[in-house]
């Protein structure tokens, strides 16, 4: 009798087993599946990487940017509680080269920083000068030897949409198919820029230009423009001391048009004209435009370039 029950449990055994292994692994299934299906959280410390990520992401991440629209992304210093957010965050996208330098103020957790630019880390630019200045409630900073708006050189822009692919499928390895399907797209329209740009700028590389602001030094080396920085705010009046520098610079650099960050005010143009002067936009979008995205804007950009080189 014993014996009978011990062949009658024996032989349930392998049902009871398989059972088992079937339930694990429908367990393990659905827990990967829901991993899978679950949103990334990415911080980024300015908007044209908000951009990339959107886009190649798609709807597997949500991507925040919590700079307000009216500061500089590249010297706001965010409160604890946002601090605390970009702590918790499952990727932490950095501009790299020196960009938003509060991030080397506090403790974040590294192997959740992804450094965009660090592939091409030996191409950074080191800038001609240190200015220092103060406007908005950003209070004075200084704009130091190293450049830091590496996007505006589009081939540059297109290697830090590849480092964030990269990032997210090492996070999402089953999407990574989508994730690249989604970059070469973007890569392509950046590539398209670039080409752009340098068909605009072909017909006389060596003009002269002037730039309101440092933030185009990647920008003149990767289209060999001939540039001179000032540094004048769009919606302040130029001083004397500023009208002074400008035509010590004309002297030698005798530029007939002036590159602003964003739209100047009208006494600001008024002034240059009367100097001879014209006025256009290429706003390298480091906060969120008003109106369109990254891509709206830099193609305006393009259009706008065009009458500096007519």
């Amino acid at each position: 009798m014993q014996m009978k029950s011990f062949i009658s449990v024996n032989k349930r055994l392998p049902f009871f087993c398989f059972t088992l292994v079937t339930i694990a692994g429908l367990l393990f299934f659905s827990s990967t599946r829901a991993g899978e299906s679950e949103k990334l959280t990415i911080y980024v410390v300015n908007y044209p990487l908000q951009y990339f990520a959107e886009r190649i992401a798609g709807e597997h991440a949500a991507v925040v940017f919590p700079a307000p629209a009216d500061v500089d992304p590249a010297y706001w210093m965010p409160g604890p509680k946002k601090i605390s957010d970009y702590q918790r965050a499952d990727l932490i996208l950095l501009n790299g080269a020196n960009y938003a330098k509060w991030v080397n103020k506090v403790s974040l957790p590294r192997f959740r920083m992804v450094n965009t630019s660090a592939a091409f880390k030996d191409r950074y630019i080191e800038a001609a000068e240190i200015l220092t200045h103060s406007h908005g409630g950003e209070g004075e900073h200084a704009h130091e030897s190293l450049a830091f708006t590496t996007w505006v050189d589009f081939s540059l822009a297109a290697e830090q949409a590849k480092a964030i692919e990269k990032a997210l499928s090492r996070k999402k390895p089953a999407l990574k198919d989508t994730f690249q399907r989604n970059y070469e797209e973007l890569e392509r329209q950046l590539h398209k820029l670039d080409r752009d740009i340098k068909k605009v700028v072909s017909k006389d590389r060596s003009r002269p230009l002037v730039v309101s602001h440092p933030v185009y030094d990647y920008f003149a080396r990767r289209y060999e423009l001939n540039i001179k920085s000032v540094h004048w705010e769009p919606d302040e009046i130029p001083t004397t001391e500023q009208m002074l520098k400008l035509h010590s610079i004309l002297k030698d650099h005798p530029a007939k048009w002036m590159i602003w960050e964003g739209e100047s005010i009208k006494e600001s143009v008024e002034r240059l004209k009367a100097n001879g002067i014209q006025s256009v936009v290429f706003d390298p979008c480091g906060n969120e435009p008003d109106q369109g995205d990254f891509m709206s804007v830099m193609r305006q950009n393009v259009e706008n370039i065009k009458e500096a080189f007519r």
